[in-house]
């Protein structure tokens, strides 16, 4: 099987007796990960087995007290509770949040489009995911300099020998939208031929492991790239390779915007001084296969979208994009739907703020606005306020900024459903919990990761075990969910009949859209050559649609999922290679459009960053390889070791303070104050005090027992739900201002 925890798509070997997992191993025939696995995927048996992990419904009782009932039972609560919200607001006083976990789950992945489109066909305005709080500024950037949101390049770590990461730690996040098997190895075989840089404001492992790390102050990344392109300017070490010529509109512009950073006025701000960045400049200038990578440490700062968007600037700049060794355009192997662009969107170009949240009057991206809008929206009376809210697989409470106010709005809803299968601290609130299947009980296949993979693979997945026949899966409570909006009583929903017109509406949009493997196509002889039901139609429609596949019947010795199933080790079908571009790129102009107005109006504020006076202390955050948000931390395997939730400070810092490892620290923030255990550590920077997100549990109502013996501190209500970076609304996790203070009085571990 693959494993579905993470993005790098592992194969696993799983071993049982009757209904019990034996062992869980890395699968050494898989034709992606040759028998390579971290910690997370082979904890599978004991998150299968997971006595806390809910097998039925449960419904709160009006006391506050969640009790186990019956599906019909359940399925009847939800109409119940749900039906009075529609029938007295409509369904604008409804919202939809989507949880991390969708995405490696292939149910909810390919359905949470029939939820949210029902959902806003009926009515419904914004819907929130962790988008806005991760990576909506990859998105953003890759809508408007490639044409689709989904659609950027990976560095191609093969062939490069001088890679400079940014924000990203691969050795915990084991790569994000970079999808590979044993990242740490590359990164390894890179230094060995060239130089691997980090800059981060930790030395992480992945800093460790590299040639070279290079601190920065939080927030500043953007400065940095500003500088690194002035200098590339500068010294005349702009390349301008003929397979980019006529294909990429606007360097100049974007050259033009660096003049006046350069790495004299940015090296007090940044804390990296002028001859590291010039050397910097240098060394990309003059390496063979140079390329940038960045992430969510870049994302989620005050300036994440113009530092994303450098990126990418800059790759193009020293002749990087779509060349061997550089940033290169992965062919997955199957088609997505999540490849076609929104049909709200314009046929020529995308359009954010469309619409606004009633309360903050924040602008829509993507159709969302920032998660923090969620709690204001449910608790602030009017027009349009949030009576009800559907969560699928995720925990707000705890990855939400402002998670204090959120938790208290959350009691005031009139209806709560999740689709969830734990009592945790966001569906403590909820009226009726609709448990999913184990990962073990449910097939798999990845979808999106494989556009950020490098090599073309197909993998599926069956079940280990077979569920009871009497549970719903969870695509099916997403269509019973998504078809009450209109009227019917959730248990009455015709599931079947549903999800035709689902899958019918997704051909017909992509046959009548341009660039899609669909375009011009008739949409009933589309639809009418599928079989099966569910997610298997439509990963056999994706696979069929793609590089490799049979285009439904025109190419009959192409793949289907039928053919697939017969390698259960997978099919690896290509390596990653350049020369995509002209495919690829779908902007209004057909080249890559790096500058826009969008993007460009946002750098009066970076410049205005310099002459702001940096904090005391900036807070970040982190994340380990055994922990997925706050999703793994009640799987017993994963939680062994020292306490992980501490609060890294500098030793220069910590003796200014007054505090040592282990001992009480108080951090402070606009939003709030919390104390938790100091662990005094070089790998932080002076001024920078780093907190890991996703814990806080310990929440009375909950039923976590290996995490609530864990419980951490929830940096969430230290994050200021109005610290927003501005071109994409992402939230500010990364570089919060705070002040650090020894606790009175002060004692050991960690306090809420």
């Amino acid at each position: 099987m693959t494993c579905p925890l993470c993005e790098a798509m592992c194969g696993l070997t799983v071993r049982v007796s009757g209904n019990v997992v034996q062992s869980v191993r890395g699968n050494r025939d898989d034709v992606w990960s040759l028998g390579h696995s971290c910690p997370k995927g082979v904890s599978l048996g004991q998150l299968h087995h997971d006595p806390d992990r809910l097998r039925l419904p449960m419904v709160k009782r009006p006391n506050g007290d969640h009790v186990t009932v019956s599906w019909d039972d359940a399925l009847a609560e939800s109409e119940r509770v749900l039906r009075p919200v529609i029938d007295r607001h409509g369904a604008r006083a409804l919202t939809v949040y989507l949880g991390n976990p969708v995405a490696h789950n292939i149910g909810l992945s390919l359905y949470v489009g029939a939820l949210v489109g029902f959902g806003q066909a009926a009515g419904m305005q914004a819907y929130y995911t962790p988008g806005t709080v991760d990576q909506w500024p990859l998105n953003v950037v890759s809508a408007l300099l490639f044409g689709g949101m989904w659609n950027g390049p990976i560095p191609d770590l093969d062939h490069t020998d001088h890679l400079l990461i940014l924000g990203a730690n691969p050795s915990a996040s084991q790569g994000s939208m970079l999808s590979t098997p044993d990242v740490m190895r590359s990164l390894r075989a890179i230094a060995g031929r060239g130089k691997v840089v980090v800059v981060d404001p930790r030395r992480t492992r992945t800093a460790e492991r590299a040639s070279e790390w290079v601190p920065i102050r939080p927030g500043t990344d953007a400065l940095l790239l500003f500088a690194i392109l002035h200098s590339l300017n500068e010294n005349g070490w702009i390349s301008r390779p003929e397979h980019l010529r006529d294909r990429v509109s606007g360097l100049d512009d974007v050259i033009a915007l660096a003049a006046s950073f350069t790495p004299e006025r940015v090296a007090g701000t940044t804390g990296i001084d002028a001859m590291t960045i010039r050397r910097m400049a240098r060394e990309l200038a003059h390496a063979d296969n140079p390329v940038l990578y960045s992430r969510i440490g870049a994302c989620t700062q005050e300036f994440g979208t113009l530092a994303t968007w450098l990126v990418f600037v800059i790759n193009v700049a020293v002749g990087a994009l779509d060349r061997r060794g550089g940033a290169l355009f992965p062919r997955p192997a199957a088609w997505s739907q999540m490849f076609m662009k929104p049909p709200d969107q314009p046929a020529d170009g995308w359009q954010f703020g469309r619409y606004h949240s009633r309360v903050r009057c924040a602008p829509e991206v993507f159709g969302q606005f920032p998660i923090s809008c969620l709690a204001e929206e449910i608790d602030t009376p009017g027009d349009g306020q949030i009576h009800a809210l559907i969560t699928v697989a995720g925990n707000p409470v705890i990855s939400a900024p402002g998670s204090r106010r959120l938790t208290s709005a959350l009691g005031m809803l009139d209806a709560m459903i999740s689709v969830d299968s734990w009592l945790n601290e966001t569906t403590r609130h909820a009226d009726v919990i609709l448990p999913g299947l184990s990962p073990l009980e449910r097939p798999h296949s990845d979808d999106l990761y494989w556009a950020y993979s490098t090599a073309s693979c197909l993998k599926w997945s069956d079940a280990v075990f077979e569920p009871s026949p009497d549970r719903p899966t969870e695509w099916e409570l997403l269509l019973r969910l998504g078809g009450s909006f209109f009227g019917t009583a959730v248990s009455d929903v015709d599931v079947p009949a549903l999800d035709d017109l689902y899958v019918g509406g997704l051909i017909a949009t992509a046959c009548t859209q341009s660039n899609t493997p669909l375009t011009g196509r008739d949409p009933a002889r589309a639809f009418a050559a599928l079989a099966d039901r569910g997610p298997a139609r439509l990963v056999d429609l994706g696979i069929r649609l793609g590089p490799w596949g049979d285009g439904l019947g025109e190419r009959p010795d192409g793949l289907t999922l039928q053919a697939v199933r017969q390698h259960p080790n997978g099919l690896r079908l290509e390596e990653l290679a350049g020369g995509r571009i002209a495919e690829i790129v779908t902007t209004p102009s057909g080249k890559v459009e790096l500058f826009h107005p969008h993007l460009a109006d946002d750098v009066a504020r970076l410049a205005a960053r310099i002459d702001r006076r940096t904090p005391e202390f900036l807070l970040t955050s982190r994340r380990h390889l055994r922990s997925n948000n706050s999703w793994l931390h009640n799987v017993p395997a994963l939680m062994r070791g020292t306490e992980r939730c501490t609060l890294l400070i500098h030793p220069v810092d910590a003796a200014r303070i007054g505090v040592g490892t282990g001992e009480l620290a108080q951090i402070t923030t606009s939003e709030g104050a919390l104390s938790v255990a100091a662990e005094v550590s070089d790998e932080v920077m002076p001024g920078v005090v780093c907190l890991p997100h996703g814990w806080g549990h310990g929440v009375a109502g909950t039923r976590l027992d290996t995490a609530n013996a864990h419980p951490g501190v929830n940096s969430n209500l230290l994050n200021p739900p109005g610290l927003i970076d501005v071109p994409s609304n992402t939230q500010v996790v990364n570089g919060v201002p705070c002040s650090v203070r020894a606790k009175e009085g002060n004692g050991h571990g960690p306090e809420g």
